[in-house]
């Protein structure tokens, strides 16, 4: 038995440009394991807001923390859903560090103990806490981000049932996500409870997270633990 020879077709200018593409790549300095990295496919990773390494206590009418700037807390007045009003001085305007040990006990998969963020007027020093009035709050941020999301703590039901709490994400003036919830009116005392909200958008730039009883402002009382930023594509990591 006699085997016939095999004939090889020369290699076309095409073909061997593509073979030495990755010498190409690799004379440029880029590791060729790390090819598909240059074009973008990393997922960056979310830096996160914790809170826990500041004192507890007032920040002040605004504070810059881990890349973001927050500012225009509260500072109007609006009603209640017991069709009661306060008035910018009944909500305060102050950006608080609370100790919330306790709050953590009974709410484990709540943020990162054991700081958290909350508005208005006053704070319980040391584990306990209290939850304070959140009428809105502006967080600009000193990159573009791509996703938002943060834990909420706040009281449903009793005199609070019925408000709208928003998280909007804008780019410049431009609102481009949204995420809602409106609390829990099953009567009789309020309840603490926790919720996420998330936001997602090719970029935006700020955030603002307010409260609103048929559409008018309203005062909730709401915390809030673990504000989680993904970088926009465009942004330096």
């Amino acid at each position: 038995m006699t085997c016939s020879a095999v004939r090889f077709k020369p290699l076309t200018r095409r073909m061997a440009a593509l073979l030495v593409l990755p010498t190409a790549a690799a004379l440029a300095g880029v590791p060729q394991d790390d090819l598909i990295f240059t074009n973008g496919f990393d997922p960056a990773e979310p830096s996160i807001s914790t809170y826990d390494d500041l004192t507890e206590g007032f920040l002040g009418e605004t504070y810059a923390y881990n890349g973001v700037d927050y500012h225009d807390v509260n500072g109007i007045g609006g009603v209640f859903p017991d069709g009661s009003t306060f008035t910018p001085e009944d909500v305060g305007n102050q950006l608080i560090v609370e100790n919330s040990t306790v709050f953590y006990a009974d709410f484990p998969d709540f943020g990162s103990p054991p700081n958290t963020l909350t508005f208005g007027t006053s704070f319980v020093p040391g584990d306990n806490l209290t939850i304070g009035a959140l009428v809105r709050v502006t967080m600009d941020l000193d990159a573009p981000a791509s996703e938002a999301s943060v834990d909420l703590a706040f009281y449903e039901n009793g005199p609070w049932g019925g408000i709208v709490i928003h998280l909007d994400a804008l780019d410049g003036d431009t609102v481009v996500a949204s995420d809602e919830l409106t609390i829990a009116d099953g009567g009789d005392r309020d309840n603490p409870t926790t919720a996420t909200f998330t936001v997602s958008a090719p970029s935006f730039t700020s955030l603002q997270l307010y409260s609103t009883y048929e559409g008018q402002p309203s005062a909730p009382r709401i915390m809030i633990d673990d504000l989680a930023l993904t970088p926009a594509a465009s942004a330096p990591r």
